[in-house]
């Protein structure tokens, strides 16, 4: 059994040099014939990072013919399938330019955006390409409105879309966490304007309220009195939207507080 396996291991080694010095020879050859039928044996073989050096060299030969074209597509596509997804972008965002009319060129503007899609990161971290990702979708949609991938395109973005609204709520936390009680506001303030129907906007506004009041204490005397009475305002907002908010008793003694401190500067006048 070991003599057996011996020869099938010299075998198989024997075959992948043979493979390999085939492969380096129409690399290295002036058959264009030939690199494109062994660039589609390999891309057909999932060898997709070996195809593309002789596509490559396909596209720069032909590039205006059909071969030239798939080969372009398909070197898009071989780096898309081994995930290397700023390489895929690039190619088949390209391929869409220099192939407008292509069939392929549907396929192509999707898995475009899917690049993005699939380098936006995670919640914590900047979200710039989160907001290229929706973009690019919305521009798929746009372009190609009776598409059958519509429903995903729609289903991806909104998740994308809940991701920044995550990473936005983040930071009205962190804010008040580090009691920047002005860029807590400010950040709460404008997180409720942009998503007034958020599943965190109770939360947000409790974090508005606790600040306000922070903000308006500490403020100096021409500013105090209005931001008391801001604060007064929106305690009136908070308890009209969420009646039965988990935060009642401390929204509440924030009114009593403040309205105290009314009464005060009111009397100190």
């Amino acid at each position: 059994m070991t003599l057996v396996k011996n020869i099938l291991i010299i075998s198989f080694f024997h075959v992948m040099l043979s493979s390999c010095a085939d492969y380096n020879k129409v690399v290295k050859g002036d058959d264009y014939e030939r690199k494109f039928q062994l660039a589609n044996e390999l891309f057909t073989d999932k060898q997709y990072l070996r195809s593309v050096t002789l596509y490559e060299q396909v596209y720069q030969r032909m590039p205006k013919t059909g071969e030239g074209e798939l080969s372009y597509f398909r070197i898009g596509k071989s780096y898309y399938e081994v995930e290397d997804y700023y390489m895929a972008g690039y190619y088949l965002g390209a391929f869409t330019q220099r192939f407008p009319f292509s069939p392929k060129a549907q396929e192509c503007l999707f898995l475009s955006a899917m690049c993005s899609v699939n380098n936006s990161p995670e919640q914590s971290l900047d979200q710039n390409e989160t907001e290229l990702a929706i973009n690019n979708l919305q521009q798929f949609i746009d372009k190609y409105p009776t598409s059958n991938l519509i429903d995903s395109c729609n289903q991806i973005m909104d998740k994308l879309r809940f991701k920044i609204e995550g990473k936005n709520y983040d930071a009205v936390k962190l804010y008040s966490k580090t009691e920047n009680y002005r860029a807590a506001v400010t950040t709460a303030l404008t997180f409720m304007e942009d998503y007034p129907r958020s599943i965190y906007k109770e939360e947000v506004f409790y974090i508005l309220l606790k600040n306000s009041r922070f903000l308006a204490i500490n403020s100096i005397e021409n500013k105090k009195r209005d931001r008391i009475e801001e604060t007064i305002e929106r305690y009136r907002t908070f308890v009209n939207e969420f009646p039965n908010s988990k935060y009642k008793s401390e929204v509440n003694d924030i009114s009593d507080e403040m309205n105290k401190e009314l009464q005060n500067f009111n009397y100190g006048k």
